[in-house]
């Protein structure tokens, strides 16, 4: 970490949907000038100060102009903050060259991305140096992947308090889930397809659970797409659309704790339903899509539509006696955005304030692995995510 900085945090990509959203969660909850020292980043000094004022910001609210790929406007910028929280993405066309300057200066670094293809690359060109400088690059900090990383990890800290012992196996499960995406998520996702028509390898990546643990494969795990009754859960399961995503996240916490909850570990996650689904029926994962008219890029749900969403995941660790043992996590707004832009910009806070290095060394990291203790105690004082533990 740079040795004298000017920020605790640069918000990069401020102009964007969810990076003024982040913006405006630090304004509310920590103002500006104040214990937390934060600044808005991102191509446009003109677009910067516009969402500034949009979000009600005082004129002195720090901006800073980085281009994505103007590497040496990218580390001069690193070099003034502890730690980094961008938005910017799609992260394999505008975050690559923001990671590299992140690990030369040993800036910590959070993102929101769910492009497991990108992490992967990312972590194979700069653990090393990330070691060397003391950067924590941690990625998918948003609801890709924090709830269901914690909720993995809150549930078998509870498994090994009433069971003696952590869980071989836990079942991540959506009880109940309302939000909408955004046209830069859309994006995302339309890039990582491109990806994959191009270079089929990518494909096998994103089936891969094991695809972010670098010489380590575990054993089979659960089929999470097909419908059926799981008599564990209580209810008819079906498949979730980010069930790739983050239970590649979910081993990554495993490996880098150097497996706690075993080398065999098992994890599944789907969506409860109420019953089988009627013919030619796929449940659609809590996400309103848009319908003939999906969001552009900068386009998202409205102020109304996030403070209606919420979020409530449940998580069933297993003992190896068949005992179990249940926690859900859950979010006030709508997943994607409203809690994403919360939990983003604590995760960032929680690396500059919360995370000693000698715990967190320099490297890339997984969100529970990286601040698990921080997160459980920042999430639901600052986020609005709470963990219950249900018995």
């Amino acid at each position: 970490m740079p040795t004298s900085v000017e920020f605790d945090a640069v918000v990069y990509g401020a102009t964007g949907y969810t990076g003024r959203l982040v913006a405006e969660h630090l304004l509310k909850t920590y103002g500006v000038g104040g214990a937390v020292r934060w600044a808005m980043a991102g191509r446009s000094a003109e677009k910067l100060a516009e969402v500034r004022d949009l979000i009600g910001a005082p004129a002195a609210t720090p901006l800073i102009v980085a281009d994505a790929h103007d590497a040496f406007a990218l580390e001069a910028m690193t070099r003034r903050t502890k730690v980094v929280i961008t938005t910017a993405g799609p992260y394999q066309l505008y975050g690559s060259d923001l990671v590299a300057a992140c690990a030369r200066t040993g800036t910590d670094y959070v993102d929101l991305t769910g492009e497991s293809n990108w992490i992967a690359s990312m972590m194979a060109a700069h653990q090393a140096q990330a070691r060397e400088t003391g950067a924590r690059l941690v990625f998918s900090c948003g609801f890709d992947s924090i709830p269901f990383d914690m909720g993995v990890w809150y549930v078998e800290r509870l498994a090994k308090e009433r069971l003696g012992a952590p869980a071989p196996r836990v079942r991540g499960r959506v009880r109940a889930m309302l939000g909408g995406l955004s046209g830069g998520t859309m994006a995302s996702g339309m890039v990582t397809m491109a990806a994959v028509q191009k270079d089929p390898s990518i494909g096998a990546l994103l089936a891969n659970p094991f695809a972010l643990t670098p010489g380590f494969t575990g054993p089979a795990q659960p089929d999470g797409d097909k419908t059926y009754q799981d008599t564990v859960t209580g209810s008819w399961v079906a498949s979730f659309m980010m069930a790739g995503i983050n239970t590649k996240a979910v081993h990554r916490t495993n490996f880098l704790l150097g497996h706690p909850w075993g080398q065999d570990f098992q994890y599944d996650e789907m969506m409860m339903i109420p019953g089988p689904p009627k013919a030619g029926e796929r449940p659609g994962g809590g996400f309103d899509f848009g319908g003939a008219n999906p969001p552009k890029p900068g386009e998202g749900p409205t102020k109304e539509e996030r403070e209606a969403g919420f979020y409530d995941l449940l998580f069933i660790a297993e003992g190896a006696d068949g005992r179990t043992v249940r926690a859900s996590v859950k979010g006030d707004m709508d997943p994607g955005y409203g809690s994403t832009s919360k939990m983003l910009a604590e995760a960032g806070l929680a690396l500059a304030f919360d995370v000693p290095r000698e715990r967190t060394p320099g490297g890339c990291w997984s969100s529970a692995a990286a601040m698990g203790d921080a997160l459980l105690t920042r999430l639901p004082a600052k986020a609005g995510i709470t963990f219950h533990d249900e018995g």
